[in-house]
């Protein structure tokens, strides 16, 4: 009955997270849909990702604190709740203004998702089971990646709003479920809430995603002196040691920098942010594919399957063999791969069947990075009470590392006007990023060590 009623709450956060991260992939397909709609141009158009992405970073850290506060079930139902909200807003959206409105509480709700389910994972499971509970998890992101531009280019046949539609009811399966099957989760009064740090948190990286989608990769040093780019690059910057200062002297603050005490979190985020830097260079593999290897636009979306799909079975796999061999050796292992297969992209991109060896080495390294061990790791290093916190922690480093990831790739591929050799160079530059995720997963804890750790 214990394993029954634990695979049900597992089951019931799969859905969840799978809903919050199916809205990031499914959307692509329907840009030029929605452009056309509203007659926008394609700079505008991007902030239908980039303000999903900006609203989930501060979504994060908020919603795990506020499940720190009033309990992880209560916060879990507003999350989806927000997040069925933000689709309906966006499926009867007359404006774009409007559709954005709906995209950034949509990632308010996804923001809280993700930390407070595996900080239900870390509350709910034996330690000896979280692993393969946190794969389980960890596998939707390969899954919605595979499901998101299938389902986008099926549901297009109609009107993009079905991509949103979908949301709706699967938001209500995982409502009435949560209120039946979710336990109950103490309060905590005595934790004060830190609106300094949201704000501060907030306008720092919505000046840094504002900064960043206005720079001209054709152009790129004129562009990042203009005052459309650099005086909210330094705002954004000058913004981040005071929020350091903010939360070092918060009696509850919103991120948990004493976290950074110790140096398995500080290894862990310096990983996770190389994670960001790599996940974002794979959006650019099917533009990759068409410069190096002339395939068709249908056919070089298709060249992302080896990633994907190796993503989705590699994660729940991870998960069982992070129980059994420790975070350290598997992230090791999962960083090398990733070394491996980007050099394989940088260095033999004109060959077809090494660019597919490629992408299932990276798929494999990304599962490992993405997925369960990260999170595993900071489910041990984080106290009962913060464990939504140090879950939300990762999520943001990890975000922040796309928003970097995604420009910096942008303008290293622009300056050589698209060309292969500019694809081949960012991609290098990002196996050097790997060389850099493997060697600080060296000095990652052994399973012995963690093993004291959680006793302790």
């Amino acid at each position: 009955m214990y394993l029954n009623g634990n695979n049900q709450i597992l089951f019931l956060l799969f859905v969840g997270v799978f809903m919050g991260s199916l809205d990031i992939g499914i959307v692509g397909p329907a840009l030029p849909s929605i452009q056309t709609y509203f007659l926008i141009n394609e700079r505008v158009l991007s902030w239908v990702f980039t303000i999903y992405i900006l609203f989930f970073m501060i979504g994060t850290p908020l919603m795990a604190k506020l499940s720190d506060i009033y309990g992880r079930k209560s916060i879990y139902i507003l999350d989806i709740f927000l997040f069925a909200l933000g689709s309906l807003i966006t499926i009867t959206s007359f404006s774009y203004d409007m559709l954005l409105l709906g995209r950034a509480i949509q990632g308010i709700g996804a923001g809280g998702i993700f930390p407070v389910a595996n900080a239900f994972i870390g509350d709910i499971f034996p330690p000896d089971k979280r692993g393969g509970a946190l794969g389980i998890l960890g596998s939707v992101w390969g899954l919605s990646s595979v499901l998101g531009p299938v389902l986008g280019g099926l549901l297009l046949n109609y009107s993009w709003q079905l991509l949103f539609i979908i949301n709706l009811p699967l938001a209500g399966i995982v409502l009435v479920g949560s209120f039946y099957i979710l336990p109950k989760s103490q309060k905590n009064g005595k934790i004060r809430f830190d609106w300094a740090g949201l704000t501060v948190l907030g306008f720092m990286v919505i000046a840094l995603a504002y900064g960043l989608n206005q720079i001209e990769t054709n152009n790129f040093i004129a562009s990042v002196s203009s005052l459309d780019v650099w005086p909210y690059i330094i705002l954004s910057g000058i913004l981040l040691p005071i929020l350091w200062f903010i939360e070092k002297r918060a009696k509850d603050p919103l991120i948990q920098v004493n976290l950074f005490k110790s140096l398995e979190v500080k290894l862990v985020s310096s990983i996770s942010i190389g994670t960001g830097l790599v996940q974002a260079s794979t959006v650019f593999v099917p533009a990759f594919v068409i410069a190096a290897l002339s395939f068709s636009t249908t056919k070089a979306s298709l060249m992302l399957m080896p990633i994907v799909l190796t993503m989705a079975l590699g994660a729940p796999v991870i998960g069982k063999l992070l129980d059994k061999f420790g975070s350290r050796n598997i992230m090791v292992i999962g960083a090398f791969c990733i070394v491996i297969g980007l050099f394989m992209m940088g260095f033999f991109s004109k060959s077809f069947y090494l660019f597919i060896l490629a992408g299932i080495l990276v798929g494999v390294g990304m599962s490992t990075a993405i997925g369960s061990p990260p999170r595993y790791i900071m489910l041990i290093e984080s106290p009962q009470k913060e464990r939504a916190s140090g879950q939300a922690l990762i999520n943001i480093i990890t975000s922040f590392g796309q928003l970097i990831g995604g420009a910096l790739i942008g303008a290293v591929i622009g300056s050589y006007a698209g060309a292969v050799n500019g694809y081949q160079l960012a991609y290098i530059a990002m196996g050097f990023v790997a060389i850099l995720m493997t060697i600080l997963a060296l000095g990652l804890k052994s399973k012995k060590q963690q093993l004291k750790t959680m006793i302790g």
